[in-house]
């Protein structure tokens, strides 16, 4: 199989895969099975017939309005499996056709969901982010980063954030970041490794300060506005996945 028919397949995997990403991101905040229903309009319930949910395809068929009732379906569908696919071959050209792609993957398509469900909703499901740190770990043993690094980035991962919070709430009396955010550094470190979570932790920090200086610029909110900070540790963690090495190594050769 050439590269070409091979990274086309991907793409069209990354494009399903998102679909069914989308089913997670509407139906776990509010507590759904992403089983069952089968999938159906928002407004009306009517079930999608097969071809309506054909990745990208079908939203453009449809001209973004459900069949049955004609209301608008929210552009963030096809954006999420276009995204999702994007990652893929982003992955893919990162480290090719070996064993830790399929970990990668694994890795962007969790980042998708929790970014958007944080950003929508301000908050980072445990369903995703408890089995996302196993699922790391067990990765780690045969793949990069090693199981070793692994166990370091979910201890100091979460145990930072967690000692962050902490600190926080003791000086300023009240909380300033969730066990959600906790957890998914904790995941972030399961997958990547010390390093590149700190990479990631890094970024998002920063990320997060800039969209702060932003909002309060624009006079959208103050210092006490709450960011929501997984959609940036998702965002850093995939930049951390194909950047964060030679940054690390970069930073290294100052000593």
């Amino acid at each position: 199989m050439s590269e070409a028919t091979g990274a086309a397949l991907l793409a069209v995997f990354g494009l399903i895969v998102g679909s069914f990403l989308n089913v997670c991101i509407h139906r776990l905040p509010r507590g759904g099975s992403i089983v069952n229903p089968p999938s159906h309009c928002p407004s009306c319930r009517r079930a999608l017939r097969w071809f309506d949910n054909v990745p990208v395809l079908g939203y453009m068929v449809l001209r973004g309005r459900c069949r049955a009732c004609g209301e608008p379906i929210s552009l963030m569908y096809p954006a999420v499996e276009v995204a999702t696919a994007a990652l893929f071959l982003l992955q893919y050209w990162h480290v090719g056709w070996q064993p830790l792609l399929v970990a990668r993957v694994a890795f962007s398509g969790a980042m998708v969901v929790l970014f958007v469900i944080d950003l929508r909703h301000r908050i980072l499901p445990n369903v995703i982010t408890v089995p996302g740190i196993v699922v790391g770990l067990l990765a780690s043993v045969v793949v990069e980063p090693g199981w070793i690094d692994a166990l370091i980035g979910v201890a100091v991962g979460a145990g930072s954030l967690l000692a962050i919070s902490e600190a926080y709430y003791r000086i300023r009396g009240e909380e300033g970041l969730g066990m959600g955010d906790v957890i998914m550094l904790g995941m972030i470190g399961a997958f990547l490794g010390w390093q590149l979570m700190l990479v990631t932790l890094l970024l998002a920090s920063l990320l997060g300060s800039l969209a702060g200086l932003a909002m309060m610029a624009l006079r959208r909110g103050d210092a006490r506005y709450a960011l929501p900070l997984g959609s940036f540790l998702a965002i850093a963690a995939i930049v951390a996945t194909v950047a964060g090495e030679p940054f690390v190594a970069w930073y290294a050769s100052f000593y």
